[in-house]
C-alpha cells in the first residue's frame, strides 16, 4: 500500500537552475573567488547550503561566508523577473491532481529553507496540500535519511508505504537509507544512469510519464502502475 509520496523541490518540482547559478556566481564574486562552472554548480543542488559549499571549496574554505552571501543574492534574485522559478511543464497539474485524491497524502523534502518552501508554497497555491514538509532548517542535510524518516513521523507512513520523487543521487541514497523506494526524474541536475547507480527503482523522462505512474490503484487491491513497479523492485 502506497500512503506517502514525498517530493523534491529543485531540479523536480521547479526549474531553479539559472537563479542557483547567478546566486551562487554573485556569492563567489562577493569574496574574490572565481565561480564554479555550471555543471559544478548544478550538481551540488539538494545539498543543504553549508554542505554544497563544503564540497565546492572544500573544508578550509569560506563555508558560512558564501552561504550567507548566497542566501543575500538569492533573495536579490528571487523578485528579479529574469531570474523566475517555472515549475517543470506539466509538475503543477500533477500535484493538483494527487493532491486531490484520498487515498494518498503529499510530502516535501528539500534542502531548500523554510523560507524558500514558503515561498513556493504560497506562490502556487499550496496551502495545506502537504501533510509532511522537510527543509534544510529542519534535518541534516540529503542523504542523510533523516527528512524521510521525520516525514513518515509525521505523516503515520511506514517506508513500504512511502515514496520519494527526485533529481539527484542525494535523493536516491536518502531513500534507500530510510527503507523508502525511490524514484528518479530525466529532467533534474543528475544523469539518470547515476539515479539509477544510486538506487532508483525507475527513472521517468516527463511529468505525463510520472503522472502515469500513479494513474493506478495504490493500495494493492489491484496492480496499479506504481504498485506494479515497487513490488519488482
Amino acid at each position: 500500500m502506497l500512503k506517502l509520496i514525498v517530493f523534491d523541490v529543485d531540479g523536480t518540482l521547479v526549474d531553479s537552475q539559472h537563479l542557483i547559478v547567478e546566486a551562487q556566481r554573485r556569492a563567489f564574486s562577493e569574496h574574490g573567488m572565481e565561480a564554479p562552472a555550471r555543471k559544478e554548480a548544478l550538481s551540488v543542488v539538494g545539498l543543504s547550503l553549508p554542505d554544497a559549499f563544503r564540497r565546492l571549496v572544500g573544508e578550509a574554505g569560506p563555508i558560512e561566508s558564501l552561504s550567507h552571501s548566497y542566501r543575500k543574492a538569492f533573495q536579490a534574485l528571487r523578485i528579479d523577473p529574469d531570474y523566475e522559478e517555472p515549475l517543470f511543464p506539466g509538475m503543477a497539474e500533477l500535484v493538483e491532481r494527487l493532491h486531490r485524491r484520498d487515498d494518498i497524502q503529499l510530502g516535501i523534502a528539500t534542502g531548500k529553507s523554510r523560507r524558500g518552501v514558503d515561498h513556493l508554497v504560497d506562490k502556487h497555491g499550496w496551502e495545506r496540500w502537504f501533510a509532511t514538509i522537510q527543509t534544510a532548517d529542519d534535518a541534516p542535510s540529503k542523504p542523510d535519511p533523516a527528512m524521510l524518516l521525520q516525514a513518515m513521523d509525521e505523516a503515520g507512513a511506514e517506508p513500504s508505504m512511502t515514496v520519494m520523487i527526485g533529481d539527484t543521487t542525494y535523493d536516491m541514497m536518502m531513500a534507500r537509507s530510510a527503507g523508502v523506494a525511490a524514484i528518479g526524474v530525466g529532467w533534474g541536475y543528475h544523469a539518470p544512469g547515476a539515479l539509477f547507480s544510486a538506487g532508483a527503482v525507475t527513472v521517468v523522462d516527463s511529468a505525463a510519464s510520472l503522472s502515469e505512474l500513479f494513474s493506478g490503484p495504490l493500495d494493492g487491491s489491484r496492480a496499479g502502475p506504481v504498485t506494479q513497479r515497487l513490488a519488482a523492485s
